[in-house]
């Protein structure tokens, strides 16, 4: 099954064909897609934990030009991650409904993929990103921004819920460097350097 926003506009030929036969394999969960900005720049390259200034997560490589590799390769190779947007992706239907799908109670907006990502790979699945799937996304067009009282509001309320759900989960992503800065959604290294090495 596929999960599609109501603001993409698929750019790649073979699209779905990559989708589905990277779905279809028995170690995989959630495939995600390469999802541009209308100005061409990366939105979406997979999506790493506790990355970006929510500290809960964040979009890889966001802001990159369309032509960019990425972080040694990473936006020209197929990898597995922690999670993929729910902006587009396929999962097999008895995956989705093995972890109960997207928790639309309690993450109506923010986060629900990320849990959705977690929940696949507790399970045992691979969640994978696929740069050869490639989608513009009008990120917001139709619900906006998050800059009333009230979705602001409600975006504290589902971080609450992944810290309380995810807790130490959250902390560190296997698919991500410790010495790799979780303050923007780059891939630059941390300053001062990481200690908490555990």
């Amino acid at each position: 099954m596929a999960l599609l926003n109501n603001n993409l506009a698929v750019i790649s030929s073979g699209w779905l064909t990559e989708m589905v036969s990277q779905a279809m394999r028995p170690e995989n969960g959630a495939v995600g897609a390469k999802l541009y900005f209308d100005n061409g720049t990366i939105q979406h390259g997979g999506v790493i934990l506790v990355l970006g200034p929510d500290g809960v997560a964040g979009h890889s490589h966001k802001g990159s030009p369309r032509n960019a590799t990425g972080y040694f390769g990473r936006l020209m190779l197929r990898q597995n991650l922690s999670a993929v947007t729910a902006a587009y992706l396929v999962v097999q239907r008895s995956i989705y409904h093995e972890v109960g799908g997207l928790n639309q109670e309690r993450l109506k907006v923010a986060f629900n993929d990320v849990d959705f990502g977690l929940k696949i790979t507790a399970a045992g699945y691979r969640n994978l990103w696929t740069p050869y799937a490639e989608v513009y996304h009008y990120e917001s067009i139709s619900r906006g921004y998050e800059v009333t009282p009230e979705k602001h509001r409600r975006f504290e309320t589902e971080k609450d819920y992944m810290y309380l759900q995810w807790g130490d989960s959250l902390a560190q992503d296997p698919y991500y460097n410790l010495n790799l800065t979780a303050d923007v959604e780059g891939f630059s290294i941390a300053w001062p350097p990481r200690t908490d090495w555990g």
